[in-house]
């Protein structure tokens, strides 16, 4: 049906005026421009020439010196917040401390212990004689059990030699703690921080090489990682007696923290730029970063790392064990410094 009406059916008029057209005006220019040649690799800041080149920068700016801490307001050293300075990774359970050389470490370093359990009609040895005797002495409790008992107690995969020690949970230093700690000694820091290991074999392996090639100390992140167990101390044959383990809260903000402090961050990575033989800062308070075997350094760390470091292997192996490229690392780091 024609509309014959004085309104016209919508959309049937053409719209004939048109108003002025907007040109370009130059809008697209500077997409056409570009922005510009690419920075060099080294003015990059997330590149790894351009964090070496930001590491060369502190570590000649450090002048040959550690620096112990910035200067609060009141002219007091000042570092990044302790909160509570010890703290322990469980604290619902005992830990069950397993095999003569442990045992007797554990008492020896004044470990606090709930009871010492020993195997009926054990084969005695200069070692189970000591820790008898340390155990009598601090008034520890010993309990004469039958060996089914005390591999129930131990684990199935433990291999306890006839000793256990029950202790409590690990309090653990904080990282901030044992820097003020190693620099109060008159030390250069060598620390080892683990990123995502979850093995306790791998953290009790390096804490026995961190206390034989001169460490100070290992820093263990609170979520994701692995704490000190039965296992690690274990492991670590009583190294975890001497050797202080500090938890991290935040383990890149710690590793922030540490930088602040005049402590250079070297991650290990089989992929890294820096070769480890000859590292140019092993004479600088360190901490060495070991990631998992099978992820590797986190991203976030990997960034907050002034230099990435890899250890040259044969071809015919693809990548070494976490707790042995520690080990590799602190003897290197360990050697370099008693060149100078």
């Amino acid at each position: 049906m024609k509309n014959t009406g004085g309104n016209p059916r919508p959309g049937a008029v053409r719209k004939t005026k048109r108003g002025p057209q907007v040109g370009s005006g130059g809008q697209g220019r500077q997409a056409l421009e570009g922005k510009g040649p690419t920075p060099k690799a080294e003015d990059r800041p997330y590149h790894p020439a351009g964090k070496a080149k930001a590491a060369k920068e502190r570590y000649t700016a450090a002048g040959g010196k550690a620096q112990s801490g910035r200067p609060s307001r009141d002219g007091r050293q000042d570092s990044a917040p302790r909160g509570n300075t010890r703290r322990s990774k469980q604290t619902d359970e005992s830990e069950v401390v397993t095999g003569r050389n442990s045992v007797l470490e554990a008492l020896r370093a004044k470990i606090p212990a709930t009871a010492l359990y020993i195997a009926a009609r054990i084969e005695m040895d200069d070692r189970v004689k000591e820790t008898l005797s340390i155990a009598t002495g601090r008034g520890i409790p010993v309990l004469e059990v039958m060996r089914p008992e005390l591999d129930r107690l131990a684990g199935r995969d433990s291999v306890h030699q006839g000793v256990a020690l029950k202790v409590p949970p690990y309090e653990y230093a904080h990282p901030m703690e044992l820097l003020d700690l190693t620099f109060s000694r008159g030390k250069k820091p060598l620390f080892v921080a683990l990123d995502g290991i979850t093995d306790p074999r791998n953290l009790g392996a390096i804490i026995r090489s961190t206390a034989a090639f001169g460490g100070h100390g290992v820093i263990v992140p609170q979520r994701r990682s692995v704490g000190l167990t039965a296992s690690a101390w274990k492991t670590s044959a009583g190294a975890a007696a001497r050797t202080p383990v500090a938890m991290a809260s935040n383990l890149t903000q710690t590793l922030k923290a540490l930088k602040e402090r005049g402590v250079f961050v070297l991650g290990l990575d089989g992929g890294g730029d820096v070769s480890l033989p000859g590292l140019e800062l092993a004479d600088r308070p360190v901490v060495v970063v070991v990631g998992s075997e099978g992820k590797g350094l986190s991203r976030l760390v990997m960034e907050t790392c002034d230099a990435i470091v890899s250890i040259p292997i044969s071809a015919a192996t693809e990548s070494l064990n976490a707790g042995i490229a520690a080990s590799v690392t602190l003897y290197e780091i360990s050697k370099l410094r008693a060149a100078v």
